[in-house]
């Protein structure tokens, strides 16, 4: 009797009394977040602490974009709707939050008026835009003024980035919110569990 024949069969065997690794987060362990204060769209002050415990879908744009940040919030919005209704658990410990990089015309009621929009648990936030460039740098998100635009006013420059922060507020994941909601959905059920 041939032992070695025998081998890859034993290997299966083991392999199934043992359960994989569990595959990393690709954020795990970068220093991306960090404590905040700043103040939501119904002009109560809040910090990072507020929402110890939840999941954290952290966003950070402007509500004048006329194109780019409107679409992610959507997508946004639409895969935590999805998630609420395949795992309402689950949902119910997420929290969407939009940081806007734009705290000169992004006071409390135009975040509560932009939010309201997209998803009824979005959180908007403003501050002062020491506290803007504070939690950006914490986040490791570029922000800064564009040029005048004709008839008056201006765009924002800012990285288009959307983190997964786990309850702790540590993170987890980049999530695609460039693309459609289902993609969020799928990256955000990934890894929050």
């Amino acid at each position: 009797m041939n032992i070695l024949r025998f081998a890859p069969i034993a290997a299966i065997a083991l392999a199934a009394c043992h359960p994989a690794a569990t595959e990393a987060p690709p954020l795990a362990g970068a220093r991306i977040g960090g404590p905040f204060t700043l103040t939501n769209q119904d002009g109560r002050t809040v910090t990072d602490r507020d929402f110890a415990g939840q999941y954290r879908i952290m966003y950070f744009g402007y509500t004048y974009c006329p194109d780019v940040c409107p679409t992610d919030a959507a997508a946004i919005g639409k895969a935590l709707a999805q998630i609420d209704r395949s795992d309402p658990e689950l949902g119910r410990r997420i929290v969407p939050i939009f940081v806007t990089v734009d705290p000169e015309r992004d006071t409390p009621a135009v975040l509560k008026a932009f939010v309201a929009n997209f998803h009824p648990r979005m959180v908007g936030l403003t501050g002062t835009p020491a506290q803007i460039a504070a939690v950006s740098k914490a986040f490791a998100v570029f922000a800064g003024k564009g040029e005048a635009q004709p008839g008056g006013g201006y765009l924002m420059n800012h990285s288009r980035t959307t983190y997964l922060m786990d309850p702790d507020g540590k993170p987890l994941a980049l999530l695609p919110s460039d693309k459609d909601a289902q993609a969020v959905a799928a990256e955000i059920g990934r890894w929050a569990k």
